[in-house]
């Protein structure tokens, strides 16, 4: 029983960073992302939009994906910063080439269309999963 508390004493504090470092990244992601892209998610899911609903986990998921494989990975608390910002920018590059791909994507989410909805969350998790491959191969 000792061993395991000295296991959790001189572990917790290296948890609680990597964790709490890679929970600020997501968070920080998440808001930099609804800042960015040309509607507001989260308002159009507040008003029962489906479309931005499916999106914007999405966009959750896509950012939640790739962190957890730098934390999983990482080494220091430089890892998870520099990395989550490489993931941050790779998963809003995914999301303005699915722009490019799906017409009209912004009116169609206003508009609470779920088929281009859903092939938007296909693109950004497909992206998160080799994201995360790649960074995890990184560190």
């Amino acid at each position: 029983m000792e061993l395991v508390l000295d296991t959790l004493l001189s572990g917790f504090p290296y948890f609680i960073s990597h964790f709490g470092l890679t929970l600020l990244m997501l968070g920080a992601g998440i808001y930099i992302y609804e800042k960015i892209t040309p509607y507001h998610e989260l308002e159009l899911v507040r008003s029962g939009n489906t479309a931005a609903s499916i999106s914007l986990a999405a966009a959750i998921l896509g950012l939640a994906i790739p962190l957890a494989a730098c934390l999983e990975g990482s080494v220091s608390l430089w890892d998870i910063f520099i990395w989550g910002w490489v993931i941050l920018i790779i998963q809003i590059l995914a999301f303005f080439f699915a722009n490019l791909v799906i017409d009209d994507l912004n009116g169609r989410i206003e508009r609470d269309e779920v088929g281009p909805a859903i092939l938007l969350f296909a693109g950004k998790i497909s992206i998160a999963l080799l994201n995360a491959a790649a960074i995890s191969d990184k560190i």
